[in-house]
């Protein structure tokens, strides 16, 4: 009677052990719910200077708080947002755009990567719930792709470059 409840007690602790929380290294979705990235920061609200001379609304139409990220970038590379045409690049601006895109901007990067990120996260993660014990599935699974910055370093030492000092190795 001990070696059967004996048994069923080491699986209760493991399954115990299973449910606990694991924190922010998931790379699975927990579900449908809301995504931080979608959510866009706004222009800070502002009081018009005159309340009886506001524009009439129009439906569909641009917010003064809403974001304008093409614009946003172009001031902030030292362009002129006034110039900017809908779809269009100034003439100014043409040079930067065009060292920018130098080597092709695909239309749906980010919906490639997705798949591509969701594919390579399928095929490594084969039984991957079947674990006696905690283990870092982000660790696991990117490990091969992670940099290694000690030796990204010393190679550039000795190309010649100049590279910051780091930090010592844990060895």
């Amino acid at each position: 009677m001990r070696g059967p409840l004996g048994a069923i007690m080491i699986a209760g602790v493991f399954a115990l052990a299973a449910c606990s929380d694991k924190g922010l290294r998931v790379i699975n979705a927990p579900g449908p719910g809301p995504d931080e990235f979608a959510v866009l920061p706004v222009k800070p609200l502002t009081a018009p200077q005159d309340y009886a001379v506001l524009p009439a609304p129009t439906p569909g139409g641009a917010n003064l708080t809403d974001p304008t990220p093409v614009a946003d970038a172009v001031e902030a590379l030292g362009g002129r947002a006034s110039a900017l045409q809908p779809g269009a690049v100034p003439s100014s601006d043409a040079a930067l755009v065009r060292t920018a895109s130098r080597y092709g901007v695909p239309a749906n990067t980010r919906e490639v990567l997705a798949q591509e990120d969701a594919d390579f996260r399928r095929r490594k993660g084969r039984l991957a719930n079947i674990r006696l014990f905690k283990v870092d599935r982000y660790g696991e699974v990117y490990d091969k792709q992670a940099i290694d910055p000690y030796a990204a370093e010393d190679v550039f030492r000795r190309a010649g470059r100049e590279t910051p000092s780091a930090p010592p190795e844990d060895r």
